[in-house]
C-alpha cells in the first residue's frame, strides 16, 4: 500500500487547510489511519487517528476541537480538516496506515503503523 499526502501550504493564523491522504489500493486492510506531524528540531508527534469504520477517532489534546479526521472509502482517502490554525501547528504532516485494529497497542506511537506517506508542509503565519 502506498500513501500520498497532499494539501499543505501557507495559511494565516486562524485559517483552515484540508489535507488528503490517498491510498494506492482499497483501504479495507488498513484498520487504522493516522496523521502525525514533525516540526523542525522536534520529534514526530501524534495528531489524530481513525478506526476502520470511522466510528472511533482520537485526537491529541493540542488539536482537539480544531482538527477533524474523516475516511472516504469510495476514494480510498483520509482527510484532515484543520481549522483555527495556530503558528504552533506549523510542521510537516504525514499520514500513516496500520493493519492492526485501533484498539490494539498504542495508536499514538509511530511504530504501530505499517505504511507511511511522504510529508506535506503546513506553514502558519502569525
Amino acid at each position: 500500500v502506498q500513501l500520498q499526502a497532499s494539501g499543505g501550504g501557507l495559511v494565516q493564523a486562524g485559517g483552515s487547510l484540508r489535507l488528503a491522504c490517498v491510498a494506492s489500493e482499497h483501504t479495507f486492510r488498513l484498520y487504522r489511519m493516522g496523521w502525525f506531524r514533525q516540526a523542525p528540531g522536534k520529534e514526530r508527534e501524534f495528531v489524530t487517528a481513525i478506526n476502520w469504520s470511522g466510528s472511533t477517532t482520537y485526537y491529541a489534546d493540542s488539536v482537539k476541537g480544531r482538527f477533524t479526521i474523516l475516511r472516504e472509502y469510495a476514494k480510498n482517502t483520509v482527510y484532515l480538516q484543520m481549522n483555527s490554525l495556530k503558528p504552533e501547528d506549523m510542521a510537516v504532516y504525514s499520514c500513516a496506515g496500520g493493519s492492526r485494529p485501533l484498539s490494539v497497542g498504542d495508536y499514538r506511537m509511530p511504530n504501530e503503523y505499517d505504511y507511511w506517506g511522504q510529508g506535506t508542509q503546513v506553514t502558519v503565519s502569525s
